[in-house]
C-alpha cells in the first residue's frame, strides 16, 4: 500500500509541474491565450488540493507517518 500512496504523490508532483510548465508556455507565447493559463493553472491549483487531502487522508489511514528532524549533537 505504501508503493501506491508513493506512485499517487509523484504523480500529483508531476501533474503539478506540467501544469504549471504549461502555463508558463502559454503565458509567454506571442498571441496568449488567457483561457488556456487559466485552465493550467486552475488544474496546478486542483492538483494542489487534491494531493494535500491525499496526504492528509494516508496520514489518518496510518499509510504514512510525519517525522521530526533530528537534532544534530
Amino acid at each position: 500500500m505504501e508503493i501506491i500512496i508513493r506512485l499517487l504523490v509523484f504523480g500529483a508532483f508531476l501533474g503539478i509541474v506540467v501544469s504549471l510548465g504549461s502555463a508558463l508556455f502559454n503565458l509567454s507565447r506571442k498571441a496568449s491565450d488567457s483561457r488556456k493559463v487559466a485552465r493550467d493553472l486552475t488544474i496546478r491549483v486542483g492538483l494542489s488540493v487534491a494531493l494535500f487531502i491525499l496526504l492528509m487522508l494516508a496520514w489518518y489511514f496510518g499509510l504514512v507517518a510525519p517525522h521530526g528532524l533530528s537534532a544534530r549533537q
